[in-house]
């Protein structure tokens, strides 16, 4: 009994002296996922566990693509010179008396076949390419905390392929109780004792879904040295 009076004791001053704890945290995490369907060519195991810079994290394999591409082209090209001789006729046969109204109609509904067909091919070419584009997944600025596939592995759309996170600024979450959140925000912020120039970066106005009887309050930390750590946070 005496402990658990203690430990009530030890609670009610932490609250009254208005601590809070939180852990220290990259500012977002990313879990990135495929885009495409296809198998795991590379993955760049040298990368797992830091900062990296403009460097390519998974390929999936492209091979058919950038063939299906480069085929797509030259039939668009072809398709695209037989269209201007189509027009060239219809030019000519507008100068000659002896062609009839159903030849005309005929050669412009051609023309009109031809222009529905290179629009398909461009359409299929920059889905294509895009596609070429979501098969080779590049990072720059973030930390690359896992990559959760292998070389070999087959992945549809929305399977998880790494996590990523930005690591220039940390981000400390604390619950406020909904009474004192009004009072904090003129109030100067305090990490582990040690008065700092931070400011509330968001302070919910919405009870808390898990915390029901606090608002959600998130401090942004510039260029933090290291991340979870349990901080002391303080408002004076």
């Amino acid at each position: 009994m005496k402990k658990i009076l203690n430990s009530l004791l030890i609670l009610s001053t932490i609250a009254f002296a208005g601590e809070y704890y939180s852990k220290l945290e990259p500012f977002k995490t990313y879990n990135v996922k495929s885009a495409v369907s296809g198998i795991v060519t590379f993955i760049n195991e040298e990368a797992k566990s830091k900062p990296v810079d403009k460097e390519v994290i998974v390929t999936i394999d492209s091979k058919v693509d950038k063939i299906d591409l480069e085929q797509s082209k030259i039939k668009l090209k072809s398709l695209k010179d037989v269209m201007a001789i189509e027009k060239g006729i219809l030019e000519s046969y507008k100068k000659v008396s002896s062609k009839s109204k159903y030849d005309k109609d005929n050669q412009k509904i051609k023309i009109l076949n031809m222009e529905s067909s290179i629009s398909d091919l461009e359409t299929k070419i920059a889905t294509l390419k895009d596609t070429i584009d979501k098969k080779t997944l590049e990072e720059t600025g973030t930390y690359i905390y896992d990559i959760a596939v292998e070389v070999g592995d087959y992945v549809n759309p929305g399977t998880e392929l790494y996590t990523a996170m930005d690591i220039s600024k940390g981000k400390l979450e604390i619950y406020i109780p909904i009474d004192k959140a009004a009072d904090i925000r003129t109030k100067s912020i305090y990490l582990n004792g040690q008065e700092t120039k931070l400011v509330i970066s968001k302070l919910y106005d919405v009870a808390d879904s898990k915390h029901i009887s606090s608002y959600k309050c998130e401090i942004i930390v510039p260029d933090p040295k290291n991340f979870s750590k349990l901080v002391k946070v303080e408002f004076k």
